[in-house]
């Protein structure tokens, strides 16, 4: 089984809250969005007690830090850009699976027509990257800057993520001619009133009209080749480090103590 953790840090220097959260939820792969922390600071932080020891896999992806719980030859790069970074996860005895992480432009520098472009383009990417490497086990993981309904997130020309697990299995459809294969966003599950998680990873009281509230930015997206490994109870929205909240006595994202995200975790049962 192999243990994920992705969060946007906000540019805030918290290295410590991190690497409780990698020893108390047994954490092996860190994906950071907004990291600016030195790699060489986070390495020692992570470290301290981390067993076995974080790796740091550099790229030159400048939006995206990630760390591991094992050398850069089981994570090689396959594909990066500025705002993505794409790499074959490949641990002994188990099989291939392709990591996708992003973070998506922000809405206070992109319109929703610019957020579907990127998403299209990414689409793209993904598919071309899976047609080169020979196999679709694909996780896209990151700071999508979108909710799960909006264009980008759900289109056919976008990143055609889909509510359920029985119609992501259909693999794709077929729209004016052309073949999209599904992405199956599990993150539907954790949005809104019903759970003892949060109703989001993202808060914001917007002053206009339309007013979301909570928001989910951060989010998997699964490929179905993916999904035998994958159990929806082994993805939450965490609220705590192991030791302290991350939220404000309102229920919110600390911003103060922690970032204006919260962290994401799921397993893979590889």
């Amino acid at each position: 089984m192999t243990t994920f953790l992705f969060w946007n840090l906000g540019g805030k220097p918290l290295a410590d809250r991190l690497a409780r959260m990698a020893n108390n939820f047994g954490v092996d792969v860190l994906i950071l969005a907004e990291c600016d922390v030195a790699p060489g600071v986070m390495l020692e932080t992570l470290n301290r007690e981390a067993v076995p020891m974080f790796h740091h896999h550099p790229g030159q992806c400048e939006r995206i830090a990630i760390y591991a719980r094992f050398a850069n030859e089981f994570l090689p790069l396959h594909y990066e850009t500025e705002r993505v970074s794409i790499r074959r996860l490949s641990l002994p005895d188990t099989p291939e699976i392709l990591i996708a992480s992003l973070h998506s432009p922000s809405k206070l520098h992109a319109d929703e027509f610019d957020q579907y472009e990127f998403s299209r383009r990414l689409s793209g990417i993904i598919q071309d990257s899976e047609g080169k490497i020979g196999h679709s086990r694909t996780v896209l993981v990151g700071d999508f800057n979108m909710n799960p309904f909006e264009d980008g997130a759900v289109s056919a020309g976008g990143l055609h993520g889909v509510m359920t697990r029985e119609i992501a299995m259909r693999e794709s459809r077929t729209v004016q001619g052309s073949q999209h294969p599904f992405f199956y966003n599990p993150m539907w599950a954790l949005f809104g009133d019903g759970r003892e998680d949060p109703a989001g990873t993202y808060y914001y009281a917007a002053s206009g009209y339309r007013a979301y509230f909570w928001n989910i930015f951060d989010q998997v997206l699964l490929r179905p080749a993916v999904l035998p490994y994958f159990r929806n109870e082994d993805l939450k929205i965490l609220t705590s480090d192991g030791v302290e909240t991350l939220l404000s006595e309102k229920g919110l994202p600390d911003k103060k103590t922690g970032s204006d995200h919260l962290p994401i975790i799921f397993k893979l049962r590889l």
